[in-house]
This record gives structure tokens, sequence and C-alpha cells, in this order.
């Protein structure tokens, strides 16, 4: 089965974690939806995504291809289905393709904005799934996408023992993998299931209330408070107060602070006291920044927090409203609120903003995936060119004739 995953036209919804990769490779639950799919499907994924991309995230086209929806998540049912298509058959939701399986030539028509012929669709109305529509579904969603993630992980397979030094309510719902470390902490997996990654570790007098992801190599630091359903994906390190958020990968908040339902990209890091209003005064519901429209839309939530796009920072002591979106590599500091939209490549906070120059941006992004042993590479560059080209629009000083510079 050769598995294509495809971004479609609610990607801009998405914006700013999807600037710098395809929809499925978003984290919710456990895994990345391409992740959830390649084991579904038993199926090695390539992608449909933006040109920029594409070097980065590149297809593979082949004989016979099945192509996914990238803001869908498997299901046991849907899985059945797309395994029974026939050649250049769709599966269809509301109007929207959810699934097909097409031949090379007429790969080919799709990708070219041509007539398909001959493709039979099949609606979907009775078939249960869950599907991403807005970005505020991935932290949503993220109890019933953990939950599923742990039991597609673990059924059949031994957990790691748990130190006696723990005290633990629901032992059944926690799996540790080889080299995951918990000492003298309180787990109760009575509410949600407690995933611990290979070489995760939770730190001395923690308290998690799952669900909980601690996916690989990443860390909690000692006395953090975790409300779940909250992810922390690979190589990161959390403090402090978490509640319902996810952290995409490679992110640290390694100190005092809230974060309450809300998304990091990869390499964002949160200074020591930095604090996120996920409520309003007036209880009122959330209105957040729309890529899509370029303007401030309802969500109907009442509890929202922090959007932050990969290699943006804070310093100590900065504090977000409720319903901030912030874009990649945008460096955030000093006293009170900063604006509720922060764009890309953004210096400054509350005072006002300066540019941050892409050299002096990309210094930091060597040096921060450096310290992982990763390479920011050619590719990662032109993306993040293409990146500051695009969201310029946003950087309203720099209309300025004599805009001040960052140091």
């Amino acid at each position: 089965m050769n598995l294509i995953i495809f971004d479609n036209d609610l990607r801009s919804r998405f914006l700013p974690l999807v600037y710098t990769r395809p929809v499925c490779e978003l984290r919710v639950g456990i895994l990345t939806i391409r992740e959830k799919w390649e084991k579904w499907l038993d199926a090695k994924a390539s992608f449909i995504t933006q040109d920029y991309l594409a070097e980065k995230y590149p297809i593979d086209i082949r004989k016979d291809n099945i192509l996914i929806n990238g803001t869908v998540l498997p299901s046991d049912r849907l899985c059945t289905l797309i395994r029974q298509m026939e050649m250049n058959e769709a599966l269809l939701k509301d109007g929207e393709l959810i699934a097909a399986r097409l031949d090379d030539e007429q790969f080919e028509n799709l990708i070219n904005d041509r007539d398909i012929e001959e493709l039979e669709a099949f609606d979907l109305m009775d078939t249960p799934f869950l599907k991403i529509n807005q970005i505020w579904d991935l932290f949503r969603l993220n109890e019933e996408a953990l939950k599923s993630d742990f039991e597609l992980i673990t059924t059949g397979r031994q957990s790691q023992p748990l130190s006696a030094t723990n005290q633990v309510l629901g032992a059944e719902n926690i799996f540790l993998e080889e080299g995951a470390k918990v000492e003298f902490s309180v787990l109760n997996a009575t509410s949600g299931p407690i995933y611990i990654g290979k070489n995760a570790e939770i730190m001395e007098a923690c308290s998690v209330r799952g669900g909980l992801a601690l996916c690989e190599s990443s860390v909690l630091k000692m006395g953090a408070r975790i409300y779940g359903p909250t992810t922390i994906g690979p190589h990161s390190k959390v403090g402090g107060e978490v509640s319902n958020s996810i952290l995409l990968g490679y992110s640290n908040k390694a100190h005092d602070g809230y974060l309450g339902n809300s998304i990091l990209g990869e390499w964002c890091n949160l200074g020591a006291a930095t604090n996120v209003s996920n409520l309003k005064n007036n209880y009122a519901t959330v209105r957040l920044w729309s890529y899509n429209s370029e303007r401030f839309e309802p969500t109907g939530l009442q509890f929202c927090g922090l959007i932050m796009g990969d290699h943006s920072k804070t310093a100590i002591s900065t504090t977000f409203n409720t319903g901030t979106v912030v874009g990649v590599s945008a460096n955030i500091f000093g006293a009170g609120f900063p604006r509720n939209f922060i764009p890309s490549f953004a210096w400054g906070g509350a005072q006002g903003f300066s540019t941050f120059q892409t050299e002096k941006a990309f210094d930091t992004m060597e040096k921060v995936m450096g310290r992982r042993g990763l390479i920011f590479e050619i590719p990662d560059r032109l993306i993040m060119l293409r990146i500051f080209e695009e969201t310029a629009k946003f950087r309203v000083w720099e209309k300025e004739k004599n805009p001040p510079q960052n140091d």
C-alpha cells in the first residue's frame, strides 16, 4: 500500500503551526496524524503539501496509491473501508474528500487540477472517526485521541515496571516504555491513561492526573503539576502547571508558570514564570486570530490559551492574554500583556515590536537545534525565508519610514 497524505483547503486554519509542516505532522494524542495512519495501515506515508515544503516533505507516486485527508484521524471502521476500496474509488464526508484509491494516471490528473475520470464516490455518513477542522480541535480532541493511541500502542505489550516509590491510582492505565523513569511522584490514571515514552523521565514530586503522553526522551521537571489530557512531544522539558495542552516536540516550558488549553510548536521556549491566561475575566467565549480571514474570529470556546509557532521564545515573567496567537520565530519580552496576535519574526512585547532579522534568527535556530545534535539544514533555511516573506504583511511596523531594529 502506497500511502499519500494530503493537505486541503482547511490548511490555513492551522497556521501558524503548519507554516513549517504538513497538517498530518501535527501531534494529537500520543502520535502525529501521519504516525497514526502508518501504524493503522502498516504503510509508509509521503505528502501532498505546499510547494515550499515539498523538498523536506516529498511525495512518492506509484501505480497504486491510497490518498488520505491530513485532517482525519484513523478509526477501525474507516481503516476497514479504506482497505476494501477498489481502484479509482473515493470516500467522502459532507462533500469533502476523506480518502481515495487512484492509479498513477488519475493521480496526475488530481495534482494538476484536471478532471478525474470514472471516480466512484461513497458517503461516510455513518462511519465514526475524529477530524480536526480548527486549530483548537487539537487540544479539544486530545483526550479521545490519546485514549485511542494508548490502546493502539500498548495492546498486547508489557509495560516496564513502575517503581514502588510512587503513589499510583489506575495502574492498569499506565505504560512505561524501555528506559522510562518515574520516582517519588503521584500518578492518577483513573480519568485517562498515562503513557511514558522511551527514555522519558518524571522527576521527583510531580503530580499527574491523566491522560498524559510524555513522549520519547522528554522530562517532567521536579514538582510539575499536570492535568490531562496533555501531550508533551519528544525531547521536551516541562515544569510548573500545565492543563489540556500540547507541545509538538523539542520545546521547553521548564519552569514555574501556567499553560492551559494551549499548543506550542517545535523549538519553542517559555522563560521562567511565563503565564498564559486561558479564561477571560468576564467568562465570555474566546476570539482567536484567523490567518484565513486575517481578523479575530469566535471559537465558541470558554477556555483557550496560547497558540505558538515553531522557534518562538519568551523571556522570564512574560504574560499572555486569553486566546493569543504567536507566529514563527517570534521573540517576546518585557512587562505587560503583548497584543493577542504577534506576527512571525516579531521582536518585542507590550511596548512595541521590531523585526527579528533572518540572519540573527537563523543563528539562534542553528544553536538551539545543535544542542540536540540536529542541523539547521538548507531546506529548513529556505522554508524560514519563505515564511519571513509571506508574513511580512502582518509586521505593520515595517511600513514605517524608519522602523526600529532589534539588537
